[in-house]
């Protein structure tokens, strides 16, 4: 509430400052109906309605421009010093001089402030010189007012000044929270471009092998010839699919390109993990664990099959980082006709240890399932553990 009334004044202030001014204006109208046809009071003579009401209107019009508070408190300051030329008693509409000076105090800088306050003691001793029965006591007892005043300002100010800086610093934290998300998304993206330029290039090696065997089978064995054919044809189909969705993933930089032909040039053309490699790593990992796959995951393309034991080595390893020294891990995979589901439990500590921290293991699962249509889902499992559920719908061969 308190930051909406805030936000509002800034856009509309002189429209607030004039509400900030309203009560001691509307003091001031009730006074002059007050003192009418009173001829003189202590500290000097009190003009008629008219002059009264103009004068006051004077002392309060600079409060409109509180917004600029050096210039709004020297307006103020010079018409109460031409009130006392012209030997006039104080009135309400002089106490514009206190808000004046509360808003010096609050929105400038120490000197500033100092000075305005100086100014305003300066102010009372000049009236206590008009005074027909001056005392110490009225003037130090004014001055107690006048610093209390300058002193809420300051500290007034300190503290939005203080709660300014909190709102800085957490409006920098979060854009640089953001950053760095999008930096690891962008480095998981180009892990995964990476890895799939590997799994084309599989695909292609396997493909020339194929054709250069089909052409020495072409004269002696047609049979043998033609189911080289039709291999490199389902082989190239998958090359094409998972080139398509590397290209869709990331859009490398001149200087990633230059640097991803010359690792295609001396690269060896090993194929990447897949499902079939799932139970060695569920096997040697550091947490104990156990695997089970549904369904037929040998149709599954190369490059999803990546995904998939990338997304189970990251669950895996969050259940080591996060999961306590005795958790235990349960991995399960079915493949249906028409998503695979993947999900990842153990038994360690759950909520009591957040799963985001500084890394972006998730981050990178997200990535990889978002490459095939999928999502992911991470969160504290109902009873204890912790819970990670991949689906992503079954990647079909380019036509």
């Amino acid at each position: 509430m308190f930051g909406r009334v805030q936000e509002w004044s800034r856009h509309h202030e002189k429209l607030a400052n004039a509400l900030w001014a309203s009560p001691l204006a509307l003091f001031c109208l009730l006074s002059a109906f007050a003192v009418r046809g009173a001829g003189t009071s202590d500290g000097g003579a009190v003009p008629g309605l008219g002059g009264y009401l103009g004068l006051s209107a004077l002392l309060l019009l600079p409060l409109l421009w509180r917004h600029r508070p050096v210039a709004s408190f020297a307006a103020v300051a010079l018409v109460s010093f031409g009130q006392w030329l012209a030997g006039l008693a104080p009135m309400p509409a002089n106490l514009a001089v206190l808000v004046a000076l509360y808003a010096v105090a609050c929105r400038c800088r120490f000197r500033w402030a100092l000075a305005a306050c100086l100014v305003a003691e300066l102010g009372i001793a000049m009236v206590m010189i008009n005074w027909d029965d001056p005392s110490l006591g009225l003037f130090f007892s004014s001055s107690i007012f006048v610093v209390t005043i300058w002193l809420t300002g300051l500290y007034a100010g300190t503290r939005r000044r203080y709660l300014e800086s909190l709102e800085e610093r957490a409006e920098r934290a979060e854009r640089e929270r953001d950053q760095r998300a999008r930096m690891a998304a962008a480095a998981e993206r180009a892990r995964i471009a990476r890895e799939l330029h590997d799994v084309v290039a599989h695909n292609v090696s396997v493909m020339v092998v194929q054709a250069d065997g089909a052409g020495y089978a072409l004269d002696s064995d047609v049979e043998q010839a033609r189911t080289a054919v039709k291999a490199i044809s389902a082989t190239g189909r998958a090359a094409l699919a998972e080139m398509r969705r590397l290209l869709g993933v990331l859009r490398r930089t001149e200087a990633e390109s230059e640097a991803a032909e010359s690792r295609e040039e001396s690269a060896a053309y090993d194929p990447q993990p897949g499902l079939a490699q799932l139970a060695e790593l569920v096997s040697t990992f550091a947490v104990p664990a156990t695997l089970r796959i549904s369904g037929d995951p040998a149709g599954l393309p190369e490059g999803q099959q990546l995904a998939v034991y990338r997304i189970v080595q990251e669950a895996l390893t969050n259940v080591l980082k996060h999961g306590g020294p005795d958790a235990n891990a349960a991995v399960e995979i079915e493949v249906g006709g028409r998503d695979v589901l993947v999900r990842v439990t153990d038994d360690g500590r759950g909520a009591a240890a957040p799963r985001t921290g500084g890394g972006h293991g998730l981050i990178g699962m997200r990535e990889r399932a978002g490459m095939y249509g999928g999502a992911v889902t991470a969160g504290p499992r109902q009873g204890g553990g912790f819970e990670v559920v991949a689906r992503l719908p079954v990647a079909r061969e380019a036509a």
